[in-house]
């Protein structure tokens, strides 16, 4: 379940139970038991909300960082398949530079703060 459509139906679940109240009342519960029986369907949902929610994830549904990753994955190999040799070996170089370059190697020295830095 996309984030949005998680969100979409959390509001929908308020919305039903402010709409259950009305209808009560005028159905002829009075005000008391009409706010007891919304309030129970309210819950009833957010239970039912979360759950559903719950089930998604622990059946194995891709969360987002792992669709994120297959994503750019799938991205570096298409651009990786129209490469050139020479565009190949270059960019290898290139990743070997930053892989043996010390400012990579720890994140102290990657942003080294100068003595006359104040913060």
């Amino acid at each position: 379940m996309r984030r949005i459509d998680a969100l979409a139906i959390g509001f929908g679940v308020f919305i039903a139970g402010g709409a259950a109240y009305l209808v009560l009342q005028q159905v002829g519960l009075d005000s008391a038991s009409a706010g007891i029986w919304s309030q129970v369907l309210l819950i009833s949902g957010l239970i039912g909300w979360v759950a559903t929610y719950l089930f998604r994830f622990a059946t194995s549904n891709m969360t987002y960082h792992q669709q994120l990753r297959d994503y750019t994955q799938s991205v570096i190999e298409k651009r990786w398949e129209t490469m050139t040799p020479e565009e190949r070996d270059h960019l290898l170089a290139d990743l070997d530079e930053l892989e043996l370059s010390p400012e990579t190697s720890s994140p102290e020295t990657s942003s080294p703060k100068s003595s006359s830095d104040p913060c």
